[in-house]
């Protein structure tokens, strides 16, 4: 029989490591945790997410090029991300013990709409594979599995980065003490 305590020390650990990686990260870009900043990070992240829907979409004719964009999105998604997450301070993945009730209700809120997203959006490459696998289309085999492959995995990180859209572009500017660079 499992440990009953295991659980209980997993989530222990995750709040400390999580309240270790705040303290660690709470300076980092400071000019960018305003609401407004954080806002043209999310309407960065949209664009480039809609970006990976297009090259998706490239892919099914062109394999030559496709998969070459497919890599300066990426990073690009990469960098906005990372950026986001830590202006934003990662509420959206916090451990239930580091937040106050407050931010547990607005996170689980950001999540329940990020699984509806994921759902929603994962929805239609699945029935776009079914349909054209059912159709004699005039489209390579290869381009469509791959391209197919791009699509789920481009909704499956929209859903992934919903909630953390969702906290940053609600949360209001923080406390300027929060944030100070200490002495």
């Amino acid at each position: 029989m499992a440990d009953p305590g295991l659980l209980e020390r997993y989530q222990d650990f995750r709040t400390r490591r999580f309240l270790h990686h705040e303290e660690l990260y709470r300076h980092w870009l400071p000019g960018w945790r305003t609401q407004r900043r954080r806002r043209i990070l999310v309407v960065a992240l949209v664009v480039i997410l809609v970006c990976m829907v297009a090259v998706g979409a490239v892919c099914l004719t062109n394999m030559r090029i496709g998969p070459l964009l497919w890599l300066p999105v990426c990073a690009a998604f990469l960098v906005t991300w990372t950026s986001l997450q830590i202006v934003s301070g990662r509420q959206c993945d916090a451990p239930r013990d580091a937040l106050d009730e407050w931010e547990v209700q607005q996170r689980d809120s950001a999540r329940s709409i990020g699984l509806t997203v994921t759902q929603t959006l994962t929805f239609v490459p699945a029935v776009f594979l079914i349909l054209a696998a059912a159709l004699e289309l005039d489209i390579d085999r290869p381009n469509l599995v791959y391209s197919g492959g791009l699509f789920v995995l481009t909704t499956l990180v929209i859903g992934a980065c919903v909630p953390a859209m969702v906290l940053a572009w609600t949360r209001p500017d923080p406390d300027t003490d929060d944030h100070e660079e200490p002495a």
